[in-house]
């Protein structure tokens, strides 16, 4: 895939944009940073206007720590595509990473009006309630997020936590009774109902 979209470097600014954008975002994934920053900023400067150019500029910045430009680069990818939903979730990611919670909730709940079923994005405002230290609201969204991803240990063990806060144990029981069915592995879970059992 590299030797291809490398043989597209040299053509028009459009399509020499396009292959940069990929290998950018190949580099990223394979967590050779510095390589994903050279691609980045080559398809931004062949085109600035290439949304899918400025979030991966704001994800190789993201990943050196630098929350507030990388928000920067998502916003401007959001002026030139209001509909970029990567850019959208990258900057509720770095707006939650800057403790701006306000508006990683509001980036969040944008993108559910967009995709609705999105798991991530449900875990994403989930986990804002959770910060925000709003336990029902929290345990409202993990709700609909396990109607996406049912058998999601990590979920059914959250949601136990949760209601174990609240003070509701039989909620906290069926909960952590289902994530250890799912992963029976997680020592977390085993002893909560290990204390439970002893209660």
């Amino acid at each position: 895939a590299l030797e291809t979209l490398k043989m597209f470097e040299k053509k028009d600014s459009r399509v020499k944009s396009a292959a940069a954008t990929n290998l950018s975002f190949l580099y990223y994934l394979g967590n050779e940073l510095e390589q994903a920053t050279n691609y980045a900023d080559l398809a931004v400067n062949s085109d600035r206007y290439n949304p899918a150019a400025l979030t991966n500029k704001g994800n190789t910045v993201f990943a050196n720590g630098d929350y507030e430009k990388a928000a920067e680069f998502y916003k401007e990818a959001l002026r030139n595509d209001s509909l970029c939903t990567e850019a959208l979730y990258n900057l509720g990611l770095a707006y939650k990473k800057l403790n701006r919670i306000d508006e990683a909730l509001d980036c969040f709940l944008k993108l559910h009006a967009i995709l609705p079923n999105s798991a991530q994005v449900l875990y994403q405002i989930a986990s804002i309630y959770e910060i925000m230290e709003d336990p029902n609201q929290a345990i409202e969204w993990l709700l609909q997020l396990i109607s996406v991803v049912p058998t999601d240990p990590r979920v059914l063990s959250k949601l136990g936590k949760l209601y174990d806060i609240e003070g509701d144990k039989s909620q906290a029981f069926h909960y952590y009774c289902e994530s250890y069915r799912y992963f029976p592995s997680d020592i977390e879970v085993i002893e909560w109902l290990g204390a439970y059992y002893i209660d």
